[in-house]
């Protein structure tokens, strides 16, 4: 697993995807959301509170992810993903949103 030093010396795990894409039965849109890591969930979205998506997101709810590769050349990969936490700040820096954790179940 790579890892890098980030400007405050946290650990962060150089994924090989940046965003991921939610496209959900019942929803018109699809969301798109940048992929973060934070100290503690390694790999997040960061969804507003007040967002329509939010009634759809449970923890253990899996979804089929779009998820969209730091490399431009390669294409976008469709996997299995399960929420695994769902935390709502309402005082940090991410105030009036929820942090999503993701788990990816399968790998290509």
């Amino acid at each position: 697993m790579n890892t890098t030093a980030d400007q405050k010396g946290n650990i962060r795990t150089k994924d090989p995807y940046y965003s991921a894409e939610f496209s959900i039965d019942g929803l018109d849109t699809a969301y798109q959301f940048r992929l973060r890591n934070t100290d503690s969930i390694p790999m997040c979205v960061l969804v507003r509170q007040d967002s329509n998506i939010v009634p759809w997101l449970k923890v253990g709810e899996v979804f089929d992810v779009k998820y969209y590769s730091v490399n431009a050349n390669h294409s976008p990969a469709f996997l299995s993903t399960e929420i695994r936490d769902i935390t709502r700040d309402d005082q940090g820096r991410f105030k009036g949103h929820y942090l999503v954790g993701l788990e990816i179940l399968e790998e290509q």
